[in-house]
């Protein structure tokens, strides 16, 4: 490994590796549009420039750092008087035709360009020429909207569908300043189910996702880190919410309390930096219309009154099955296995199928299994068979049922019902006893993907007031169900 030296400071450098990246490895900044560590190298946006020292005799240069390859004993200046300079002239031509728009624009406090003309240039333009002016608000699909005044013309986005998701969609029409992104007459773009990461990874605000469009400004939201349940992967994403010190008080105060945005959240052993669109829209999942009341028989009671009925239930059962959700938390599925599961004869069911239309699995991320948990949750019980009524024996007298998507027509006739579930739906007062559990968001735990990668989420959120998490729910239904194994 080659020894090299940046900014007087020596690093070990591998063969085959760039300035750049041998700087990132060690923690020195160097500032980037065009280049990504998972992108191919264009070296067309110049921002990257570096000194490298001569022979000795004063002949140093200037070159980009996204494609110089290390050679041993290279010298490496990337904040030199030379270097500022040049990133300073750099950014008259980025910002020549810009509209500098920062203060309507949904990028700022994130905006790459907006940081670096702070640090490196912080002066109006030098040119007294009208800006050339492009389209604004140009659908690239349903998704995502472009303004072309603010694209700097990185590719990032069209090396994106070229590379990684491998739609070839996206282009670069016309020469010069007259150079505009668009998307292939095909359709592709609209289709890629991976679209929205060109929003991530642009560098300004050209290309912005309509679900946030105006939403927030960044700094009023903080991100926290959640696994995407949309599939066995299990991506790890951020999702931005409303930080409590800036709290909506004039208006709907259910608005501090929403999923603004969903981001990756980068992994390499899951999703690296990317996820698929259906991340993007859990806030459709999330912030579906919730249960609240404990039931019995469709009649609302207190937690108190549900939970004693259950018990009761499973002390005079004497042939129980229970249904187990495979987006159940490995934490809840310990406390179900201690305290609940010695009492029944336990399946795990599959909570989620693939929906009409969506991608039901590809060579990138997607996963045909539509559950986050159900390696963690076939560790420890059986599946349920395809064939469900197979399940129950003819005196089953008692089924527990644990979240979504079993069809409540294939239970035996004459059992009784306990049901877990967090959301408003019909079965909720079909069941003898309904307990309302928190969903991810509000509850800490971890999933296990498909590949056994175990990956943490934290809360976003409050529980509402009569809902327990599933891991109290069991706990308490273990109080005086033991006698029933005595």
């Amino acid at each position: 490994m080659p020894e090299i030296f940046i900014n007087g400071q020596a690093v070990q450098a591998g063969d085959d590796q760039t300035v750049m990246q041998v700087a990132r490895a060690n923690g020195i900044f160097i500032p980037y549009f065009c280049w990504h560590p998972n992108l191919s190298v264009p070296g067309n946006c110049r921002i990257c420039v570096v000194e490298v020292e001569g022979d000795g005799g004063g002949n140093g240069w200037l070159d980009i750092a996204c494609n110089m390859p290390v050679s041993k004993g290279m010298r490496v200046h990337t904040d030199s008087d030379k270097v500022r300079e040049r990133r300073k002239a750099t950014l008259q031509f980025v910002t020549l035709n810009h509209p500098v728009d920062c203060g309507i624009c949904d990028k700022a406090g994130e905006c790459t360009l907006q940081d670096y003309h702070y640090q490196y240039n912080g002066e109006p333009s030098i040119s007294r020429d009208a800006k050339v002016h492009a389209t604004k608000h140009y659908a690239l699909s349903e998704r995502i909207v472009l303004d072309n005044e603010r694209c700097i013309l990185c590719t990032r986005c069209v090396r994106f569908t070229r590379e990684i998701s491998k739609t070839h969609s996206l282009g670069v029409i016309d020469r010069g300043d007259h150079s505009l992104i668009r998307p292939t007459e095909d359709g592709a773009f609209e289709n890629d189910p991976y679209s929205d990461n060109v929003t991530d990874i642009c560098p300004v605000g050209a290309l912005l996702p309509t679900q946030f469009l105006h939403k927030a400004r960044v700094w009023y939201l903080k991100p926290t880190a959640q696994v995407c349940p949309g599939c066995a992967r299990g991506c790890s994403i951020d999702l931005w919410h409303r930080k409590s010190e800036w709290k909506l008080k004039a208006l709907d105060a259910k608005q501090n309390a929403r999923i603004d945005r969903v981001t990756p959240r980068e992994n390499a052993a899951v999703n690296g930096p990317w996820v698929c669109n259906k991340a993007r829209d859990l806030a459709q999942h999330f912030e579906r219309a919730r249960a609240l009341q404990p039931l019995l028989k469709g009649r609302p009671v207190e937690q108190a009154v549900a939970l004693e009925q259950a018990r009761q239930l499973i002390k005079s059962a004497r042939n129980a099955v229970a249904l187990v959700s495979n987006w159940a938390s490995n934490e809840e599925l310990a406390a179900f296995a201690t305290h609940v599961a010695p009492h029944f004869a336990c399946r795990v069911k599959v909570d989620c199928q693939p929906e009409p239309g969506e991608v039901v699995q590809d060579d990138i991320l997607i996963r045909a299994d539509k559950n986050p948990n159900t390696a963690g949750a076939r560790a420890r019980f059986q599946a349920l068979p395809d064939d469900a009524r197979r399940a129950f024996a003819a005196d089953c007298d008692l089924v527990l049922v644990w979240g979504e998507g079993f069809n409540f027509a294939q239970l035996p006739p004459k059992a009784r019902i306990i049901y877990l579930n967090s959301w408003l739906q019909p079965e909720n007062g079909h069941a003898d006893v309904f307990l309302p559990i928190s969903v991810q968001t509000e509850r800490a735990g971890t999933y296990t993907n498909f590949q056994g990668v175990v990956s943490a989420f934290e809360p976003c959120f409050a529980k509402p007031a009569e809902v327990a998490d599933a891991e109290a729910v069991f706990a308490a239904l273990a109080v005086k169900a033991a006698k029933v194994t005595a």
